[in-house]
């Protein structure tokens, strides 16, 4: 008998909420297999699928960890997620990983790696040096230091892939991004039927399911919600950015939604649908998902390119039939409060209405959020009727 959203809900979201890593270790148990740490954004998850790594996506502990001994690492003044991936380390929660990957997205996450390494010299850390010319230069480097850390992921492992091998995974990965795609579609055309609240849960149990039954999870949850007999409301169509690595709490993501609006565009999980379109898988695969993350890659905070900061986001908004925008950065994340400005930028000379917030992992601030997100809705479907 096929199960409910609300089964499928719930269950992902025992997932999302269980910082001890149970799933990941009942997948070790069961496979035989490693789990590595991945912290945001982007992390070769292809290489360690294929590898027989399971690849683990961290956060840090969001609004589901008090940080004590976190505190004594680092400042207050930047972000929560490596106080409270310290924390995680430090109170137990995750020992179920073999090995953690730092990619330098900024300095906060370049700085945790090395001191996770002062803390946890036993367990594996790689620093993942991301590309920042985005041309042919830019896929030869990276398809360099891809092959260095697939190396060290066959020591860890003890199984070095074939080409073969890696393109099977690139292919379930493919298949991944295409389910994910599949679902932010259908909530763009229907989203009283597809909540937000219910697909970032969704696809969030990905980062401590394997590849295969997440895309299992995936479909399943997809079929039922096309069958939900949600009515629509005249709720204001919104796209939601500036949360690129932070990922804000679920309750909050539940405040804008009882808020007025249907977010209909997100950049939640980011590092789940960074690539846009499927990765090839003929020929040398490392050089292919070097060329992939260099070509395809979204927009991010973290990606700078010639083009005009801004001009994917309009675009879309367009695309999507939004009728507005909330820029919703966490406090202290660099990348994103210096990306806002020429985001802002964009969005003015488009001429699109927007908003913009900054929160954290505390909950005090979640009714002056809907207050202020339920003000734009209304305003927007005021000035509609114009």
């Amino acid at each position: 008998m096929a199960r409910t959203t609300k089964d499928i809900i719930n269950e992902a979201e025992e997932i999302v909420r269980d910082l001890s890593l149970k799933q990941v270790s009942t997948w070790k148990e069961e496979t035989g297999g490693k789990a590595v740490g991945c912290m945001p954004v982007w992390s070769p998850r292809e290489l360690l699928h294929a590898a027989n790594i399971l690849p683990v996506g961290i956060v840090g502990g969001g609004d589901g960890v008090e940080i004590i001994k976190g505190d004594a690492y680092f400042q207050s003044y930047i972000c929560q997620i490596p106080r409270s991936t310290i924390e995680l380390g430090l109170n137990g929660s995750l020992s179920p990983l073999d090995g953690m990957i730092f990619p330098s997205i900024c300095d906060v996450i370049r700085n945790l790696s090395g001191m996770w390494k002062l803390l946890f010299p036993e367990t594996p850390a790689w620093y993942l040096d991301m590309p920042q010319s985005f041309d042919a230069i830019g896929v030869e480097f990276f398809s360099h230091e891809l092959s260095r850390l697939l190396g060290e992921f066959a020591e860890v492992s003890g199984h070095l892939p074939t080409n073969d091998e890696l393109n099977e995974s690139i292919s379930l990965y493919n298949i991944n991004r295409s389910l994910i795609e599949e679902l932010y579609d259908k909530r763009r055309k229907a989203p009283w039927c597809f909540p937000v609240s219910e697909g970032y849960l969704v696809i969030r149990a990905g980062y401590q399911l394997d590849v295969e039954s997440h895309n299992r999870m995936l479909r399943e949850y997809i079929d039922a919600a096309a069958n939900s007999d949600a009515k629509a409301i005249d709720n204001a169509r919104v796209v939601v950015v500036g949360s690129f690595c932070e990922q804000p709490p679920l309750n909050l993501i539940r405040t804008i939604e009882r808020s007025g609006c249907y977010v209909v565009e997100d950049d939640f999980t980011l590092g789940s649908r960074l690539i846009k379109g499927a990765i090839a898988t003929e020929g040398d695969a490392v050089e292919n998902l070097a060329r992939a993350f260099v070509e395809q890659s979204r927009e991010a905070a973290f990606i700078y390119r010639e083009e005009e900061k801004g001009k994917e986001l309009v675009e879309k908004t367009k695309t999507c039939n939004a009728e507005g925008i909330l820029c919703c950065a966490p406090s202290f994340c660099d990348p994103a409060l210096l990306d806002q400005p020429m985001i802002v930028s964009a969005i003015e000379k488009s001429g699109i209405p927007y908003t913009s917030f900054k929160y954290a992992e505390n909950t005090g601030q979640f009714q002056v959020i809907r207050e202020q997100t339920g003000t734009f809705a209304d305003s927007i479907k005021l000035w509609s009727q114009e």
